[in-house]
């Protein structure tokens, strides 16, 4: 009895399903939907571009910067969800997605359709209502630029990594818009960072999944006599010009020595690994400048936040 009895208590804890799914698998293939390793980003830049921009602290100020990244991340998740299902047969063709929630059935493409319009639309009203004008114009034209620009051209031309590139670099201009309602040097200078860092990041990726990416139709790189030469330039150079446009702080008297110098050797730093992945051309090279633009960017930010002047 004390058996039947445990198991029937087990059994009414389960999640309840729904058409033979549970409610916590499908929170799950929801929550993966709006690719939420890209959204941390798109948050902690949003959040540094805030306080960079506003320079003070107050309990107002908090809540109007965790509005203007609650906002940003409605409007980038729901981009997500869409870009997912815009792509779900060419994702079916690569290994690194083929597991995606679409992919495998497990969402339908209504209901990805649903959620997607609906928070891209919550996150717009949220932040025309919570924050201000600009930072919902610049996400919604963000969202769209990413949708119809970029998505299409990956099947179409190298050049998408370039096209990409504008609206992902778009979310520390949304933070400092909805600090100050303008967008002024300082936006652009953290604008230019975060799209110049975009292409030896993608590069390395390009390079890692190379075979992936031909599999499925995408022409991230060139032919394959090219290709190399491509992936080297387009690594190497960017990272070469985020040490000169990194210094434009300091050279403004927005931030201090220390700033200077950190910002220097990483940049160093980071051109020398992007350097070594165009002259090897090797998937550990590539591995390793990915590992150095997943530390280079915070890193560099979270210098301007503790040295600005």
């Amino acid at each position: 009895m004390a058996t039947n009895s445990t198991l029937e208590i087990s059994q009414a804890l389960r999640p309840a399903p729904i058409g033979g799914r549970t409610v916590s698998r499908s929170i799950a293939d929801m929550w993966a939907l709006t690719k939420p390793e890209i959204n941390l980003l798109i948050a902690i830049t949003v959040l540094v571009s805030f306080l960079l921009a506003r320079q003070e602290s107050s309990l107002l100020t908090i809540l109007h910067a965790f509005n203007a990244m609650v906002g940003t991340l409605f409007v980038s998740s729901g981009a997500a969800a869409l870009n997912q299902l815009m792509e779900r047969s060419y994702d079916s063709r690569m290994r690194r997605t083929g597991r995606r929630p679409l992919v495998m059935g497990r969402v339908a493409p209504r209901s990805a359709l649903l959620f997607g319009v609906a928070i891209s639309i919550v996150g717009l009203l949220y932040l025309d209502l919570c924050v201000n004008r600009i930072s919902m114009v610049i996400a919604g034209l963000t969202s769209l630029t990413y949708l119809f620009a970029y998505t299409p051209l990956k099947r179409i031309t190298p050049l998408c990594t370039l096209v990409g590139a504008i609206p992902g670099a778009a979310s520390p201009l949304i933070g400092w818009a909805a600090a100050t309602g303008t967008l002024n040097r300082g936006a652009w200078v953290l604008y230019g960072l975060l799209f110049l860092w975009q292409f030896p990041h993608f590069m390395a990726i390009a390079w890692m999944y190379r075979d992936d990416y031909d599999r499925a139709g995408y022409r991230v790189l060139p032919g394959s006599e090219n290709r190399r030469m491509f992936a080297a330039l387009h690594a190497a150079i960017p990272a070469a010009l985020l040490i000169p446009l990194s210094l434009v702080p300091w050279i403004g008297r927005e931030a201090g020595s220390a700033y200077a110098v950190g910002t220097i050797v990483l940049g160093a730093g980071f051109a020398w690994l992007a350097l070594r992945f165009g002259r090897k051309a090797t998937n550990p090279a590539a591995r390793q400048l990915l590992l150095a633009s997943i530390l280079y960017l915070p890193t560099v930010f979270i210098l301007l936040l503790l040295d600005r002047s």
